[in-house]
Parts: structure tokens; sequence; C-alpha cells
């Protein structure tokens, strides 16, 4: 008897989608319930009512501190997340690269923003492109040669382009000075005949993940000073300053009063990087605020060797040594090579040949950018799967 990967997977329940084809009108590729031993590994799995918790507590909290939510999804890279966020209040979608703000407007999200600067004309025609297509879409600028390009490429397409001034906020990475530079940027753009000023940018990454939660506020009101100036001289001078955009799940509960809007995007699912910065109303450096919904679920291949087991998920799966065992805090995570992984038991019960284990990933966008899908489960059954977009077909950037 002869098997084939495609009929082996259609007999275990999943829908076999061929790659680069077209997906589906609906995102379901289970053609029955699954249960997570029924699962190939290693693979994601997203608890889906601790998923809708932390959108709740995000939605409630931003309604009641009178801020916006434009979720990141370089995080998720999923349109049926998107659509959830903006289902419980988000106002669009942040995006990194010019694909993910494609992707997510082919699939009707609306307010798409895209936090990195187009340089050079494959991008610039690219984000033209998408502003013709969709008027909500807006990008960011920190250099007045990109306005300069970006209002020559729109008016060859007979378009307008929201941009917004991106400003300085700590990494050196990206930014115009806060102040007259970037005042003088934003006056620019609103005088271009084809571009429109979408008002101002300032993401603090490195009060992000700056542990504790006073020293966290005081690093996101130093990284964010350069905004504040700079939208007051918008004020005075009566040019509008739009959007006031940044913040992060670390600093959600910092930034309102402060920006319009939050790019938070780790919250939904939460990682080892995040889990321990630190909560404002809690002792100790666990951050409690949001539950860790996304986790890497693999299996032990190999129990020869004493205190320790062999799983399947290895460097491929992104496995680092700050990933955590699920339900076993002391168990240490190893790196073996490209398809294996180690797990020491440092006290903690012996895992057994065959045996499946959970792992809260260290670093969500890293993880979420080597796999296919989202297997979505309800306590032990698994109801849905959820592609992550650009895994199969169009091109990642």
């Amino acid at each position: 008897m002869s098997f084939s990967r495609r009929g082996l997977l259609a007999g275990a329940g999943l829908t076999v989608i061929a790659r680069g084809a077209a997906p589906a009108a609906k995102s379901r590729e289970l053609s029955r319930e699954l249960t997570r031993d029924e699962l190939p590994t290693p693979c994601m799995v997203l608890d889906l009512d601790m998923f809708d918790a932390n959108v709740r507590h995000m939605a409630d909290h931003s309604k009641a501190a009178g801020i916006s939510v434009r979720p990141h999804v370089k995080i998720h890279k999923s349109a049926d997340i998107a659509k959830r966020q903006q289902t419980a209040g988000a106002i669009g979608v942040t995006t990194a690269t010019i694909a993910e703000a494609e992707l997510m407007s082919a699939a009707g999200i609306k307010g798409v923003l895209w936090t990195m600067q187009p340089a050079g004309k494959h991008k610039i025609q690219r984000a033209v492109a998408l502003s013709r297509r969709d008027p909500h879409f807006m990008l960011v600028a920190d250099d007045p040669i990109t306005a300069d390009m970006l209002d020559e490429a729109a008016a060859a397409q007979g378009t307008k382009v929201r941009v917004v001034v991106d400003i300085f906020a700590g990494l050196t990475r990206h930014g115009i000075a806060g102040g007259a530079e970037a005042f003088a940027l934003a006056q620019k753009i609103e005088q271009s005949k084809n571009l429109k000023f979408g008002g101002l940018m300032a993401y603090s990454g490195i009060a992000s993940h700056t542990k504790g939660w006073e020293k966290r506020r005081e690093q996101s009101m130093k990284d964010i000073a350069g905004l504040k100036e700079t939208a007051e001289m918008c004020r005075k001078s009566g040019l509008t300053p739009g959007i006031l955009t940044g913040g992060s799940t670390g600093t959600y509960n910092i930034d309102p009063g402060h920006l319009t809007e939050l790019q938070a995007g780790s919250y939904i699912f939460m990682d080892t990087g995040y889990t321990k910065i630190g909560s404002k109303d809690q002792a100790g450096d666990r951050y409690s605020d949001f539950k860790s919904s996304l986790t890497v679920l693999t299996t032990v291949v190999s129990a020869r060797h004493k205190g320790q087991v062999t799983i399947d998920a290895g460097n491929k799966a992104l496995l680092r040594p700050t990933d955590e065992v699920k339900g076993h805090p002391r168990m240490i995570i190893e790196n073996q090579g490209a398809e294996y992984g180690i797990v020491k038991f440092n006290g903690d019960r012996e895992l057994k040949l065959g045996e499946r284990i959970e792992l809260y990933p260290t670093n969500l966008d890293m993880s979420t950018n080597v796999y296919d899908k989202y297997y979505i489960a309800r306590g032990d059954r698994i109801i849905d799967a959820w592609p992550i977009m650009g895994r199969a077909g169009a091109a990642q950037r």
C-alpha cells in the first residue's frame, strides 16, 4: 500500500492547500475537529479563550482611557486576527513591511499604517500604488528626500499619499529629530501637491521592554518628548497634528493622554520577553496584564539520556534557551540542532517518549515568521486553523 503526504494529512483531518493557491473564502482549514494529540509538531497553538480575553482587555482599557488602538500585525500576520481586533474596536492595523500592508489591505482591513519609511524606487512605487487602491493607507517618512520621491511618484500615478512624520524616539534605526526638523518636514508634506500630512509617530522600542512600570513610564516620556514638542509646534502654527501614534504592549497604560493611538501588538499572544517586565499594580517582575495565549507544541522524540529528553523543535522552529515549558517553569531549554531541542528536568518531573509539551516562545514576531498557521484551541479541542499571511504565495517583503 502506498502513502502520500496529501493522503496522510487528509486522513488526519487536515485540508491541504496547495502552495501559492488563492486562499479560500473562509479561513477554516480543518475538515473536522481535532485534539492536540493529533496535530503535527512542531506547530503553533492559540488558546482562543485567552486570546479573546487579551483582546477584550486592551479594547476595554483603551476605551476607558480615551485612546485608540491600531495594533501591530508583525506579531501575528493574520487577517483573521486583525478582523477580530477591529471588531473589538481597533481603528486599523500597523505593519512592518509593505507586503504586510498590501496583504492586510487586500483582505479588507481599513486604516493600515506602514511604519518603515519607503526608500528606493521599488518600495516607493508599491507604496504609492497601494495608496491609489486604498485611500485609507498611510505610511511614514523621516527624510525630506523621501517626501520628494513620494510626491513625484504620486503625481505620476495621479493619486495622493498620506504621510506621517516618523520622529526619533530612542532607537537610532529611524526617526527625524523632534522639534524644528520634524516640524519642517511636516510643513513640507502639508505643502506638497500630492501628499497629505497624516500626523506624527514616535515608537519607543526601548521603553516597551524596560523592566519596572515606573522606569518604563520614565523611559516612555523621555522618548516621546520630541513628538509632543513637534505636535505643539504644529498646533501653534495652525497645522493640525493629526494622529499621534506609537506605544506598545509594555506602555499601553502609560501613553494615554500623550498619544492618540497605540501600536501595541504583543498583548494578544505574549512571550517570555514581555512576561518578565513587571506590572503596574503587582510586585515582582511578572507581567500579568495579559495572558500567554500562544504556545509551540512539540513532541518528545528521544528519552535515552538521564535527566533530559529530546524534542522535535529545534533551530528551525526558533527554539531559544529563554523559552519556557508551559506548566513546568523549572525545566531548562537547550538548542541541539536544526530539528532537535533538549529539555532538562532540573528537579521537575521526567518527560516520557512521545509525550507532548508546549513552549512559550521568546520572541513572537520571529516565531510566527517560520510557521504557516495557528491551530485554534478551546481546551483540548482544535476547532480551527488560521493561516499566517505571506507564507505560501505572496512574497514576504
